[in-house]
């Protein structure tokens, strides 16, 4: 019987196969208590297209007074972002892979 860890770690890899096979770049997104991260990762896994994250200097002056990153609007700005980003890359179209 496989653990808990074991499980997850064999869903994750068995999603990442699917992506794979559709020959689409991965988004992958991690949220913590203080900061949003998003990455787009080639479609072979071998490097990061674009990033973006509510660490960047210029992002956390754009929140505001409040720095806080793990809000909803800190998501929005992120998600804007990362998709302009991915834009400028040529990358059109992705699949969601949580991070993890």
């Amino acid at each position: 019987m496989m653990s808990k860890k074991q499980q997850r770690l064999r869903r994750a890899r068995q999603t990442r196969i699917r992506i794979a096979q559709q020959g689409v770049a991965r988004l992958t997104v991690n949220r913590t208590n203080l900061h949003i991260y998003a990455s787009v990762i080639s479609g072979d896994g071998s490097k990061v297209i674009a990033c973006a994250s509510t660490a960047e200097a210029d992002v956390r002056k754009s929140l505001g007074a409040s720095g806080k990153g793990g809000n909803a609007a800190a998501a929005q700005m992120i998600g804007k972002r990362i998709a302009e980003k991915a834009k400028a890359a040529g990358i059109d179209k992705v699949a969601f892979d949580r991070a993890g």
